[in-house]
């Protein structure tokens, strides 16, 4: 039987990356690199306080924005790690960071509205754009002997007369890729002359090796820019299942966002966010654990991709991805599955990360190392 749905909808292809997890989840011995989590559960701190609000009764509804407590826990948050202001009143709680990006297409795209994205990127961004009917316009970056790197006149060059906004994911999945403060100005300079929004990705923000935290959009706009920040809990303090996010905007966008929130979840569980306010106040010991190991194992991958001669990569400054890409393959879901197949390891095809990612494999290193080491031995067995 056939239904009458969005054609752009029904048209909409499954992630690459669920695809292989499908593949090869069920192999014996497999190791799985594929998703973006680390291996370590939330810490105690956390989720103690996440189940002691669920025995206080925390268990109604509430606050569609967030709970002022997590809201300003957040304003200080931000403001200690960037060291600008970040006020309340811009600040929106959500469940997930993949729900923040998704009401921000919602608050912005039109059907025909295009979105200038830096890619190699996460694929739900650029099916978020899809799913509102608007068009995502890749803007590659190249791998060259200093790592990623952008031409911001290509970007800009990129955007025309039905563009309505830049997305950055900064740093970068599945690159490892950091846009520096400069250029940050630059785009923002750009899009203010330009009347775009920016939308800026900074889920990856404290996972960082050569300082505390990556540079932010924040720092280099004013309140009133047209600039919206999504982030998410789950990859600093391994709060993945939780499902927790938060996005910084305009004051103005606050009732229009809060109006999404209740046509959308009506808000999010008040015992999560009594565990995100945890994560703010008493999760930094475990954040600097977490840099900690994934910079041991990160050494460990990246010193096993450069003994490998038909392998192409670079060390990245930030996340918890090596991308790396084969002499001699094409295709990425093939290459995927042949190492699920000889190699009992799971990682990411490049094709799921758009246009310049084909060719590639993303490698989750947020592991244990001897975990990560066991996994590159045998990778080398099939690559090297």
């Amino acid at each position: 039987m056939e239904y009458d749905i969005r054609a752009g909808i029904a048209a909409l292809p499954h992630s690459p990356i669920a695809l292989i997890a499908e593949y090869g989840r069920d192999r014996a011995g497999l190791i799985p690199l594929w998703f973006g989590e680390g291996d370590v559960p939330t810490p105690d701190v956390i989720a103690e306080a996440g189940i002691r609000a669920i025995r206080d009764g925390e268990v109604f509804y509430t606050h569609q924005r967030g709970l002022p407590r997590l809201r300003e826990a957040l304003s200080d948050y931000l403001g200690r790690v960037h060291g600008v202001p970040v006020g309340v009143e811009r600040i929106t709680v959500t469940s997930s960071g993949m729900t923040a990006i998704m009401k921000v297409m919602q608050t912005l795209i039109d059907p025909g509205d295009e979105v200038a994205v830096v890619s190699p990127i996460w694929p739900n961004v650029t099916a978020s754009v899809k799913v509102m009917g608007g068009v995502p316009r890749a803007v590659p970056m190249r791998l060259g002997n200093h790592g990623w790197d952008l031409d911001l006149d290509a970007l800009f060059d990129a955007c025309g007369p039905r563009t309505r906004a830049i997305f950055v994911n900064s740093p970068g999945n599945p690159t490892g890729w950091m846009m520096e403060l400069d250029d940050m100005r630059r785009v923002m300079e750009f899009a203010r002359s330009r009347g775009l929004w920016v939308i800026s990705d900074e889920v990856y923000a404290r996972l960082v090796y050569d300082r505390p935290a990556a540079p932010s959009f924040v720092e280099v706009a004013e309140p009133d820019d047209k600039l919206i920040i999504v982030n998410s809990f789950s990859k600093n303090w391994a709060m993945t299942g939780w499902r927790l996010g938060w996005i910084v905007a305009p004051p103005a966008l606050g009732p229009v966002l809060e109006n999404l929130v209740q046509y959308s979840t009506s808000g999010t569980p008040a015992f999560v966010q009594h565990a995100g306010i945890a994560a703010l106040e008493h999760g930094e010991p475990f954040l600097v654990e977490m840099v900690d190991r994934c910079r041991q194992a990160r050494d460990a991958v990246c010193a096993a991709l450069e003994r490998l001669p038909n392998v192409h990569s670079t060390c990245p400054p930030a996340a918890f991805y090596a991308f790396f890409r084969v002499d001699g393959e094409r295709d990425s879901m093939a290459l995927a599955q042949r190492i699920i197949d000889e190699a009992a390891v799971g990682l990411a095809p490049g094709t799921a990360f758009g246009e310049g990612g084909e060719g590639y494999l993303r490698l989750c290193f947020a592991s244990r190392l001897d975990r990560v080491e066991e996994a590159m031995a045998r990778i080398a067995g099939v690559l090297g």
